[in-house]
């Protein structure tokens, strides 16, 4: 053996365990850097921009859509934070009114007009009636400690996740350092990898046009969801509708059903209080629109920019959400993106290339 082959051995083990060590030290961060890695490639068109604007002052830039990123998670987390402990008392009140006005004894026959299963619950609720000012009285204290809970949970989200805020911050620190240094960090990472410059621009390039497509595929579908969730709670004047419209768009991009989380409860909430007519027209709309839109549009947008089949695009939604939550949901069709283009490298240079022909060979007639 060599004095090279030595030094190449020595090298390569000391590096991989290098590698191994700071992927150990890293890994506590890895997810807040891969969330901060997927906003700096949606926005760095935008700070491009704006660098321009400043006069090529990109720090500058770097920090005015950090700041804005802040914004725009803290303040509406806040803002749902309060609306939801303010309708969370507002509902305590109204039920506390609904007993009062004797709404517990009227129960069973409101139960008897639900279709389909009025008559088991109309049984199921009778048969507590003999004991009806204890279940009234456990029904307050419910609805008082349920109110008591959302608002000391909500709160403690709000005050007490020290990892969640620490997390939060880091993909800050990350994003702005993505700014400022990314396309440098860029650079040096794409001359490193061992391949040819075509391929390399071909990964790159699908890279981009996956990311891009996986980002407006998901908050266009959900907001669009919420929408057209919001004018139904609003025509069919549900309770607090700004929260279920909120809370709609939240959970829009789980995949099947993540809307129907919201809606569901309302159609219910509508057959229980006799108004059968909205419920069925918000069950159709449920259905027949709002979740439509979801398993058209979001694989439409996404499949259409970044030219994976619907298929492997449902399958990769859903093992990236399994595998990683909720950030599975960008990572998955990403990483089937970047399988797609290594097969096709594949294809071209090793498969499909025609045999070359040897001096003397036969040639074919």
């Amino acid at each position: 053996m060599t004095r090279q082959q030595i030094f190449s051995i020595v090298f390569f083990s000391l590096l991989v365990l290098l590698l191994y060590q700071i992927g150990l030290m890293f890994k506590p961060f890895v997810f807040s850097a891969l969330w901060a890695g997927l906003l700096a490639h949606w926005a760095f068109p935008l700070h491009i921009r704006l660098t321009k604007l400043f006069g090529g002052r990109d720090a500058l830039s770097a920090g005015m859509l950090t700041v804005g990123a802040l914004g725009m998670v803290v303040v509406p987390l806040v803002a749902m934070g309060m609306m939801l402990v303010r309708e969370a008392s507002a509902a305590e009140q109204e039920i506390r009114l609904w007993i009062s006005a004797g709404g517990l004894q009227r129960l069973p026959d409101q139960v008897a007009a639900v279709p389909f299963i009025g008559g088991w619950l109309k049984s199921a609720v009778s048969g507590t009636s003999t004991h009806a000012p204890s279940l009234e009285q456990s029904l307050m204290t419910g609805v008082k400690e349920l109110s008591q809970f959302l608002a000391g949970g909500i709160g403690g989200l709000l005050k007490n996740t020290f990892a969640l805020v620490t997390n939060f911050f880091i993909m800050l620190l990350v994003l702005f350092f993505l700014f400022t240094d990314g396309r440098r960090w860029l650079a040096v990472l794409y001359d490193l990898i061992p391949m040819e410059e075509s391929h390399k621009s071909k990964i790159l390039t699908r890279l981009d046009q996956t990311i891009r497509a996986v980002v407006k595929g998901m908050l266009v579908t959900a907001i669009v969801q919420g929408l057209l969730a919001g004018m139904a709670y609003l025509a069919l004047d549900v309770p607090f509708p700004m929260g279920l419209t909120a809370l709609t768009i939240v959970l829009a991009p789980i995949p099947f059903g993540g809307t129907g989380l919201v809606w569901g409860p309302v159609v219910f909430y509508l057959f229980w209080i006799g108004a059968t007519g909205k419920a069925l027209v918000m069950l159709v709309w449920g259905i027949g629109v709002i979740s439509m839109v979801d398993q058209f549009l979001r694989p439409w947008l996404i499949g259409q920019d970044a030219q994976i089949p619907v298929l492997l695009l449902v399958l990769s939604v859903l093992g990236g959400l399994a595998l990683y939550g909720l950030l599975g949901l960008f990572v998955g069709p990403i990483l089937i993106s970047l399988l797609m283009t290594a097969v096709q490298i594949y294809r071209e240079e090793y498969h499909l290339k025609p045999p070359v022909a040897s001096a003397g060979s036969p040639t074919p007639s």
